[in-house]
């Protein structure tokens, strides 16, 4: 009989796993020092955080009363083998943004993906090599919507995004793409929990030269950030490192377009297509 507890080939295991780590990191204990409070060894520790390990409902529960996890780590364990459609190394960010009360992102590279259209979002997947399968793009848009829910989410998430111009100067996707993206990017600018702003093409003092980052408050008020690159994402947890991100983000924010500045130039941009 296979034990339940056995290593799994499951990149959502690492994400809980790094979940796992970001709580006992915050509670300010050692791996030896959370197995004991959890009455498990320090190897079954190791394991569930390295994600080779499976964890039982058992350590869940005793995991979320010791680290007072807030029912994240609860959550997150139903999820567990069953995430298609995310990258691997966005998965432990994704379950973290599913509980969080603020999320603040950067980027200059494609629209984030909480505010791509569906149409949008397949051009970006079909545009990057190697070729994704017609069921690959099928699952990853669907995850992508479903993410989208976390924008009317109740109780809310407070949203900031800067996007660069220069994105959507790309016309990614073509025209008829493009049109309609830029109706979505106005709508969502209008919620009244998303602060959307549009960093100018033309802005000689600019923070956030190296590149896309996000931000996230957890329930406990506890700042996160999060960066990516080709293949390969990172979770950062160190508070001098998260502080850096924070006094980035606050600087750029004072160098994009205001809010209704930046409505003012989406609705001029999609008047002009």
């Amino acid at each position: 009989m296979a034990n339940s507890s056995a290593p799994e080939p499951s990149d959502s295991l690492k994400a809980f796993g790094a979940a796992l780590k970001v709580f006992r990191e915050r509670s300010l204990l050692t791996q030896e020092q959370l197995a004991e409070r959890l009455t498990y060894s320090h190897a079954s520790v190791a394991s569930v955080e390295q994600g080779r390990r499976m964890p039982t409902a058992h350590f869940v529960e005793r995991a979320e009363d010791v680290l007072d996890a807030l029912g994240v780590l609860r959550a997150m364990v139903r999820h567990v083998g069953r995430q298609p459609g995310l990258a691997s190394w966005f998965r432990a960010w994704a379950q973290l943004e599913s509980a969080s009360v603020s999320l603040c992102t950067y980027e200059c590279r494609l629209v984030p993906g909480l505010l791509q259209t569906e149409a949008y979002a397949r051009a970006v997947m079909l545009n990057v090599p190697p070729p994704p399968t017609e069921e690959e793009v099928a699952e990853r848009i669907a995850a992508r919507m479903e993410r989208q829910e976390l924008l009317i989410r109740r109780p809310p998430i407070a949203f900031s995004f800067i996007v660069e111009e220069s994105v959507l100067l790309r016309h990614t996707g073509g025209e008829g793409v493009t049109r309609e993206l830029f109706d979505h990017l106005i709508a969502r600018g209008e919620l009244w929990n998303v602060e959307l702003q549009i960093m100018p093409l033309r802005q000689p003092y600019h923070a956030g030269s190296d590149g896309p980052m996000q931000l996230l408050e957890t329930p406990d008020n506890r700042w996160l950030g999060y960066s990516e690159g080709q293949k390969t994402g990172q979770l950062i947890t160190d508070p001098k490192a998260v502080s850096v991100m924070q006094m980035r983000y606050a600087k750029m924010r004072s160098q994009a377009l205001s809010p209704a500045d930046s409505a003012d130039l989406l609705k001029r941009m999609r008047g002009a297509l």
